[in-house]
């Protein structure tokens, strides 16, 4: 046989032959990810009054635990929402049955506010297990909730003798709004509930201001 030649390897029949040896892939060239955060990275800790704030690992802070809530915000939650109901139902009026165009504005903000502050507070309430009759009935301690009988004159009433009547009774029902609120910064203990209730005295406060100067009766 010449030299360089393949040889050729004779396998008996009955015997079997090894397997075909695979091909080695090589290692996939590892990831690089991201290292974890450091658990002893340094918290800013507000001081107490008059202290200065003073810095803790992050692991050595606990949790904030959740917000808890006590029976006054239960009350002022299933109290403001039927109330701020009433108030857009006075607001609605004031499109087509008054005249003055400042309380036109007004009405509008009313309702682009207490809309969604209707759905904040039910979602308050669901998610805390609760419902709309969970503060008991209170229909006569809401203070500024207008009668049957007012709705349907201030419904009947038309221009100049609507602008005044529903300034009236609007101004009426946001101090009512704002009595709630005072009641329940005071007794209250869910943030979420102080927070909304500091924006509707501010801002009522505010309205029964501007509905005032909108008819030239501001004190």
């Amino acid at each position: 046989m010449a030299a360089g030649a393949a040889a050729v390897v004779w396998w008996p029949d009955d015997q079997p032959k090894p397997a075909a040896k695979a091909a080695t892939a090589s290692p996939p060239e590892p990831l690089a990810l991201p290292s974890a955060p450091d658990a002893t990275a340094p918290v800013l800790m507000p001081g107490a009054p008059g202290e200065p704030a003073k810095t803790l690992p992050a692991n050595e802070v606990s949790p904030l635990p959740r917000r808890s809530h006590n029976k006054a915000d239960i009350r002022f939650v299933t109290m403001m929402i039927p109330h701020h109901e009433q108030a857009l139902v006075m607001a609605r009026l004031v499109a087509e049955r008054g005249q003055n165009p400042k309380l036109k504005i007004i009405a509008d903000r009313i309702l682009a506010a207490q809309e969604p502050e209707i759905k904040t507070l039910d979602t308050w309430l669901t998610d805390r297990g609760l419902d709309r009759n969970s503060g008991g009935p209170h229909q006569h301690s809401m203070t500024g909730m207008q009668s049957a009988e007012a709705l349907e004159l201030l419904a009947a009433a038309r221009g100049a003798d609507f602008d005044r009547m529903f300034v009236t009774m609007m101004i009426e029902h946001h101090q009512g709004a704002i009595d709630m609120a005072g009641e329940v910064l005071a007794l209250g203990v869910d943030g979420i509930i102080n927070e909304m209730a500091s924006g509707v005295i501010a801002e009522q406060s505010a309205e029964i201001n501007r509905m005032r100067e909108a008819l030239g009766t501001a004190k």
